[in-house]
């Protein structure tokens, strides 16, 4: 069946696809896994988002395709043979096996050799945690990956499973559904190295944290460049911190930048860079932690880039620089490990901005909500904020894309 746009009656612009990060006990991104966004949960079979997924990387590989990170795509028994794996990069590509029906012997016993091809091609395979029963036998040696439900197994179950599935298979283990502490600490104790799930993607918010003193002068920055503040005052912030200044004459006598001329002094820096694009670099060294890998301040930059991207598609929505601010920033309470307002009393940022990050309100607020529901699988959320916007879902999709690989080419 397939799925209509609301607003429109032809089918050119149903689907998007977003991805969902899996990372390991650091937190750092490892893999992302592709689903497929409609706008009707019920409305597509798994056969349908295997085939949209890989029709989307095979038309826009390019994101994928370079990034670092192993892609996990599901794939129903019947999908598992076809032309459409041509398109898609063994290398960096597991595919997802459903059970068996009804766990049938002959059936696992039929499917082993269609498996055994796929890997022989360079493709990785990932099971549920039901491929250690006795009468998975013929797939236990096949598998790279085993993705244990975190949701649907009793805690008193979960040591045993684990035990069972390291005796019997060599894959990597993968804890997902993860919603809460308990669930993550009683994996992570069991030895899993790999976890997916809710609760990276929304954690609670953590102890407030002491700031380095990069972050502390590039706060100092943003709310001076907010300000509107004088040159002279703007030089000082950057004299104060030796490491930023020097990151910023690096930016700007940088190849990309197209200048003519090399720059000697952070005076001649700030006026070519100017204002707007000096307030967007200091608000990115914000979202920088210890941990570079952070699988948070990769979101926030996904989340900026998109935004911009999309107001760019449609002007009249807002201005594309303040859209940016408001995604890249729209996690800076977690990443600091302080209120959203006492930053922005700090910070000093316009109204418009500020609404969007303290109230999810304002001409910000809904297209903040629309990049949020992108990086899960919550329909009714992205639905919410769909109608309410004025881009396509092919614009949705392509924006998404190119941010994810946009954040992905400044990882180092």
């Amino acid at each position: 069946m397939s799925v209509r746009d609301p607003r429109s009656s032809e089918a050119l612009d149903r689907i998007s696809i977003a991805r969902q990060p899996i990372v390991n006990t650091e937190r750092a991104v490892v893999a992302y896994e592709l689903f497929n966004r409609t706008l009707a949960g019920g409305a597509h079979s798994q056969a349908s988002d295997m085939a949209l997924a890989l029709h989307a990387v095979a038309e826009s590989a390019a994101p994928f395709a370079t990034s670092k990170h192993d892609v996990f795509i599901h794939s129903v028994h019947a999908g598992l043979e076809g032309p459409h794996w041509d398109f898609v990069n063994p290398s960096t590509t597991v595919i997802e096996v459903p059970p068996a029906p009804q766990h049938a012997p002959d059936f696992i016993a039929s499917l082993s050799t269609t498996l055994q091809a796929l890997r022989i091609r360079g493709f990785r395979l990932a099971f549920k945690h039901s491929v250690v029963a006795p009468v998975y036998k013929p797939w236990q040696a096949l598998a790279d990956f085993v993705k244990l439900d975190t949701s649907r197994i009793d805690p008193a179950q979960r040591k045993p499973l684990v035990q069972a599935a390291k005796a019997r298979t060599s894959a990597r283990l993968i804890a997902e559904k993860i919603e809460t502490a308990e669930q993550l600490e009683s994996m992570t104790a069991l030895g899993i190295p790999a976890f997916q799930g809710f609760w990276f993607s929304m954690p609670e918010t953590i102890q407030s944290r002491v700031l380095t003193p990069r972050q502390t002068m590039a706060l100092q920055l943003v709310a001076r460049l907010q300000a509107q503040a004088p040159l002279d005052e703007i030089e000082v912030v950057l004299k104060k911190d030796a490491g930023l200044g020097v990151s910023l004459l690096r930016i700007i006598n940088s190849a990309a930048t197209g200048l003519q001329h090399k720059v000697t002094s952070l005076r001649q820096a700030v006026m070519l860079m100017g204002y707007a694009r000096l307030t967007r670099w200091a608000a990115m060294l914000l979202t920088q932690t210890h941990d570079q890998a952070s699988l948070q301040a990769t979101a926030a930059v996904v989340r900026g880039r998109m935004m911009e991207l999309l107001v760019q598609a449609a002007p009249d929505v807002g201005d594309p620089g303040a859209a940016f601010l408001v995604g890249l920033l729209s996690q800076i309470d977690q990443l600091l490990g302080q209120p959203m307002g006492q930053l922005l009393n700090q910070l000093g940022l316009d109204d418009s901005v500020a609404e969007a990050l303290q109230h999810g309100t304002g001409p910000y607020g809904g297209l903040l909500a629309l990049v949020v529901a992108c990086e899960s699988d919550d329909e009714a959320a992205f639905s919410a904020a769909f109608r309410q916007l004025p881009f396509s879902l092919r614009q949705i999709n392509i924006a998404h894309m190119e941010s994810l690989a946009w954040a992905d080419s400044m990882e180092t």
